[in-house]
């Protein structure tokens, strides 16, 4: 099972045309806020695909929550903009809310830095910015879901 993950688009639909363009395959797309509104669209261009959203620090006057759990393919998965979790100073508060909602994967956004790290069972993802980097290349995340495991890597855009 292939999932999207997108964030921090900032008004730039075009880059989440081209990914999802680019990862058909992909069933699930998270978008992890900052421009909400930018990925409603989507979900009637692609019926296909099933979308999970959450409203970041720049999303006024969205009535999604900051942070949900969703399962896919039994794992459980938390997804967080992040802003309402301190990530900009450490992954331990996104770790902890993991633990509590027994997930294995944690996702997030906010820092426009794309990074991936394992702690205590828990694979870790920020997708970067799909549009603002702040370290190098803007990005997206994928995560392959397996009977052998969890595979996230970081494209570059």
């Amino acid at each position: 099972m292939r999932i999207v993950v997108i964030s921090d688009t900032h008004g730039r639909t075009g880059v989440i045309d081209k990914i999802l363009l680019s990862q058909r395959e992909a069933k699930y797309v998270f978008f992890l806020g900052d421009n909400v509104r930018d990925i409603e669209d989507f979900e009637f261009f692609y019926p296909d695909k099933t979308f999970f959203a959450v409203s970041g620090n720049c999303d006024y006057n969205s009535f999604l929550p900051s942070t949900g759990v969703k399962s896919v393919a039994g794992i459980n998965i938390l997804y967080t903009h992040g802003h309402t979790l301190n990530v900009k100073y450490s992954t331990d508060y996104i770790l902890k809310a993991s633990r509590q909602n027994n997930c294995k994967l944690a996702l997030y956004g906010h820092t426009h830095i794309s990074k991936i790290l394992y702690e205590d069972g828990v694979y870790i993802v920020n997708p970067g910015s799909a549009s603002l980097s702040r370290n190098g290349s803007n990005s997206y995340a994928v995560v392959d879901i397996t009977e052998k495991g969890i595979m996230p890597i970081i494209i570059d855009l």
